[in-house]
């Protein structure tokens, strides 16, 4: 019993954390917005320079698509193939999203350990952008083991939710029944 109790708090935690970053992806797309129509208006009404907004908007676009990843699971909103699972015994469609979500998590935590790599070797080497505005690349860098790795620990906690649902209960997404 605790250590269902456990599984949900951490479930509930996840959520709560990936909920917050999606919270903050939408802000990071609305401030590439603003940015955007700032950089419009600087070049066609003031006939201004604008030497580090397109940059900006692009890493705060990659920004929020990586962070963006673990809300967007936590609503279930990735691409889903439901054909095979629902012509599944109960058991075997509990299995298969079982392992999906194992391969899903492997594969996400090689991307977050090389993406982490990536960010050391350009924080030490002190690697920037070959612009005119240059900002380190560590920082746009950073999004991608923090995407990846809250990504890896929605996926933990949809696989948790699985573990606790029996098999009959659970439900693919869009069928009807």
């Amino acid at each position: 019993m605790q250590k269902v109790r456990n599984m949900r708090g951490f479930i509930s935690s996840v959520n709560r954390i990936s909920t917050a970053v999606g919270v903050l992806a939408a802000m990071m797309v609305l401030v590439a917005v603003i940015i955007t129509c700032q950089m419009i208006f600087i070049r066609y009404f003031l006939n201004g320079s604008t030497y580090w907004h397109t940059e900006a908007v692009v890493y705060l676009i990659l920004a929020a698509t990586l962070l963006g990843l673990p809300y967007v699971q936590k609503l279930k909103g990735h691409v889903n193939v439901e054909l095979v699972p629902m012509l599944l015994s109960p058991p075997a469609r509990k299995l298969l999203m079982v392992i999906s979500f194992l391969v899903a998590i492997l594969v996400l935590a090689i991307m977050t350990y090389y993406s982490a790599d990536l960010v050391y070797v350009s924080f030490t080497k002190g690697w920037t952008s070959e612009t005119v505005w240059g900002p380190p690349l560590w920082i746009p860098y950073l999004t991608m083991p923090i995407g990846f790795g809250l990504f890896a620990l929605q996926l933990t906690s949809d696989l948790f939710e699985v573990l606790l649902t029996p098999a009959e209960k659970i439900v693919i997404e869009g069928s009807t029944h």
